[in-house]
């Protein structure tokens, strides 16, 4: 009797598809469930105490959910393909984090009588704010994991944990074969990049003088433009000096405006927002570049984490030891009002930490990764100059150290393919002063709104 002929099973191509794990899908379910919930509480109670409860299960289940398919999709991330968060992980992404800005901003833009029943109605909506801020940080970081890296990886592996430790306890002494060695790959991958195009006949590379030069104009007009002078003169124009009643204009309200200090950082801010990231997104774009190709992209940052684990503890020791000096307190924060609330302070930490955000892409996404192939290396030191000139005004030692900060951050953009360990660690040490700062002086902000 012939025996039955069987059809072999074709063999599952490894890495197309991500594992399933059971628990790593369970906690993303559940935390997609207490999401909802918390959307449901804060829609229907908005800044009251149940609110803030509600605000805070909602950011729960972000990071609940988040962490569940950031396990769920290891082996595809390991493979280096594309990973599936949710598809609308980006939208409420952007959702929440336009609500946590405009509910952070808005009260600076009302008249008093408006501020004091807003604050009668939402007594703890600054919390609100910054639940929903960190959340769609949580979904926007989320979304950007998705697609497979642009680039290959970088060639050198990790260092050892010893070598870890010297380089983040002993940085004078290690930190110069770290980067040497960094420096020299960098150089190696620049030149493959070259041949690669011209084996590929693309001619000319047009990104340095395209990015170096539009650079240069969005300096000057950030310089000349980006600063509270300039919004004083337009208050000045629209809403003249000496005028009596109410304000018939959005310029009036600003000039009789208690947050007036708090809306010149915001303008400042939002200039370095469009000329560090707007307009040089804009400009990739235009070239078909991939924008989060240019530092923007998350994949890897756990296994580079503790670079910014060790330079924020180095830093914050160095800030903790300089607090005590009358020059530190006096300087930080910059915005003088910090300590009145916790509004006060979390508006100004948002609009600082979105030109950190926009100054790291710029200098260390959009010049360093569009100059490299051509320059290597030296594109960082490029990069250093123009990054040392932003710092004058600034203390004479700080504005030094921004040249060191610069090599070391444009070096970990290259080597990392990111920008967030940048980002996180200027962000962090930020905070980190500014709250010093506070107990040295004034004492930590003792309610949620001012009295005004």
């Amino acid at each position: 009797m012939a025996s039955a002929s069987v059809t072999p099973k074709a063999p599952k191509s490894e890495g197309t598809e991500p594992e399933t794990e059971p628990g790593a899908n369970l906690a993303s379910k559940i935390g997609w469930a207490l999401f909802a919930a918390g959307v449901a509480v804060v829609g229907y109670e908005g800044g009251s105490l149940f609110g803030a409860y509600g605000a805070a299960v909602l950011l729960g289940g972000t990071l609940l959910s988040v962490t569940g398919r950031f396990y769920r999709d290891r082996v595809a991330r390991a493979a280096g393909l594309p990973t599936r968060p949710a598809p609308i992980a980006f939208p409420l992404g952007v959702l929440l984090m336009l609500l946590a800005f405009g509910s952070l901003l808005y009260p600076a833009f009302i008249s008093r009588i408006e501020f004091r029943q807003l604050v009668a109605e939402f007594p703890y909506g600054p919390l609100v704010s910054v639940c929903l801020g960190f959340s769609g940080i949580a979904m926007l970081i989320d979304y950007l994991d998705r697609p497979a890296p642009a680039d290959p990886p970088f060639r050198l592996p990790e260092p050892s944990l010893t070598r870890r430790l010297g380089i983040c306890l002993l940085p004078f002494i290690y930190i110069w074969s770290y980067l040497h060695e960094s420096w020299k790959e960098i150089d190696a991958e620049a030149e493959r990049e070259r041949a690669e195009r011209k084996a590929a006949g693309k001619g000319y590379d047009w990104r340095p003088l395209v990015v170096f030069t539009i650079g240069a104009v969005l300096l000057g007009l950030m310089e000349y433009y980006g600063h509270a002078p300039a919004l004083r003169d337009l208050i000045d124009h629209f809403d003249p000096i000496g005028r009596m009643g109410e304000p018939e204009s959005i310029f009036g309200v600003i000039r009789d405006s208690p947050f007036r200090r708090l809306i010149e950082f915001i303008w400042w801010s939002g200039w370095r927002l469009f000329g560090f990231f707007l307009v040089p997104a804009l400009v990739l774009m235009l070239m078909r570049e991939r924008v989060s190709s240019y530092g923007l992209q998350t994949r890897g940052f756990a296994q580079h984490a503790w670079i910014y684990l060790g330079f924020y503890t180095l830093v914050l020791g160095t800030v903790i030891v300089v607090s005590y000096e009358d020059t530190f307190s006096t300087y930080y924060p910059f915005y003088s009002d910090a300590s009145r609330s916790w509004y006060d302070f979390w508006a100004w930490e948002a609009i600082y930490a979105v030109q950190f955000f926009s100054l790291e892409f710029f200098f260390r996404g959009f010049w360093v990764k569009a100059g490299k192939t051509q320059m290597g290396s030296h594109a960082i030191y490029a990069m250093v100059v123009p990054y040392c000139m932003i710092h004058f005004g600034k203390p004479y030692l700080e504005t030094n150290g921004a040249i060191i900060a610069g090599v070391v951050l444009g070096t970990l953009a290259l080597r990392t393919r990111s920008i967030w360990a940048g980002f996180l660690i200027h962000v962090s040490v930020a905070i980190s002063m500014d709250l010093a700062a506070l107990m040295q002086t004034t004492g930590l902000p003792d309610q949620w709104w001012p009295d005004l």
